[in-house]
């Protein structure tokens, strides 16, 4: 036997797994380091943060993403040397943080990576009939695993692609086992750039839960905030959107796109969220002299008001009544205060961080990832049912250091 594999055999049969969640999400951030310790699988799993850091990108990491991200004309030459890069630089930052943590490589065993989208385009929005659902990561994980010396589990989205799903939300898998709770009906709600959010029935049904991503969250608040005050990634506290006013011409505008009344679940990025996304609503509204107040509170109530509208579609299609749902928030809008305070009036529901649930909201998606790889080495018993979008599958390609 391979000394590789009979080291993932011995793995898969311990009581606890260390493994190092990454996540690197559209914002461009950063990224994400969670050291975890599990132990079970399946709804038997239990998870506890051992480390936990973010890393933030610099301005030069930052714009060698965006020559490739989300853009349908590239240099091919540069994309192909970014996979590389990226993986070269996780990979750093991981011996970095175990250093810092004064952890030997040796003692985990496990990095489950989910790399950096560049491109996201279910087939409902790249239109070509031929072609499928398609999804991109780059930030190779055989660089990763050479460069820490361990086994590394990467490139999560294809398979649920391969399996009849669109890549994304993967959040409901991760959901499902740790928060999935009985006789209790949980949305947990994720506000990256993009919002998805995944409900988890009281009856603890596999086959009743739901996921779909509802449109942006951050992306474009944090675009322009960017273009207006350049040196600013984001619009910390809400700070600058409280003292504007929401144009509801404006807003009309924006929620009069298709994806908005396209049937759930669904899922989309930067791809149609983009500064190209406003701007042409912009011209449309001949609204081009707002003010950036004024355009970042209306973006941000269009945030509130997408996020609310596709929780009230979820709630209608089960027997229970809205107010009988408890909302956990994580990513960075739970910290907006503006945003939250517009989900609070629109929607009758307890609100709440995946905080309060034992993980750290800003933590939770590399955590996610960390899971997924503990299910593909010692897990994978679970059946979502034939629902669309939530294919029963196990993740990751595993790569090994030698």
């Amino acid at each position: 036997m391979n000394k590789n594999i009979r080291s993932l055999y011995g793995i898969a049969q311990k009581e606890t797994r260390k493994i190092i969640g990454l996540m690197s999400g559209t914002s461009l951030d950063g990224l994400d380091i969670a050291l975890c310790a599990i132990s079970g699988a399946g709804q038997n799993t239990v998870v506890k943060i051992l480390e936990f850091e973010t890393i933030n990108y610099s301005e030069e990491i930052k714009t060698e993403i965006r020559k490739v991200f989300a853009q349908k004309t590239i240099d091919f030459q540069h994309l192909a040397l970014l996979n590389e890069w990226i993986g070269i630089l996780h990979a750093g930052l991981v011996n970095d943080c175990l250093e810092k943590w004064n952890i030997p490589a040796h003692e985990v065993d496990l990095i489950a990576s989910h790399g950096q989208t560049v491109l996201h385009a279910p087939k409902f929005l790249h239109q070509q009939e031929k072609f499928p659902n398609a999804t991109l990561q780059i930030g190779d994980g055989d660089h990763i695993a050479v460069k820490t010396g361990i086994i590394t589990l990467s490139d999560f989205r294809q398979k649920h692609v391969a399996a009849g799903g669109e890549g994304a939300p993967l959040a409901v898998y991760g959901d499902y086992l740790l928060f999935s709770k009985k006789d209790e009906n949980r949305i947990m709600l994720n506000m990256g750039g993009i919002a998805n959010f995944t409900y988890l029935p009281a009856s603890q049904n596999a086959e009743e839960v739901f996921v779909t991503d509802t449109g942006t969250a951050n992306t474009l608040i944090d675009i322009f905030t960017k273009h207006y005050f350049p040196e600013k990634s984001y619009d910390k506290d809400a700070e600058i959107a409280q003292t504007g006013t929401v144009n509801q011409t404006l807003l009309t505008e924006l929620k009069s796109n298709a994806f908005f009344t396209k049937s759930f679940p669904k899922t989309i990025g930067q791809e149609l969220f983009n500064k190209g996304f406003v701007e042409n609503a912009l011209v449309k509204t001949s609204l081009q002299n707002i003010s950036a107040p004024d355009l970042l509170a209306t973006l941000t109530r269009l945030s509130a008001e997408t996020i609310s509208e596709a929780i009230q579609f979820a709630a209608k299609n089960t027997s229970y009544e809205l107010e009988n749902f408890k909302v956990y928030m994580s990513g960075g809008g739970a910290n907006n205060p503006l945003l939250v305070k517009w989900l609070k009036e629109l929607l009758p529901c307890e609100f709440y961080k995946s905080d309060d649930l034992g993980i750290l909201s800003d933590a939770k998606e590399a955590v996610l990832f960390a899971l997924l790889a503990n299910e593909t080495v010692a897990g994978g018993d679970f059946n979502f049912g034939t629902k669309k979008g939530i294919p029963s599958v196990s993740m990751g390609k595993i790569s090994f250091p030698d």
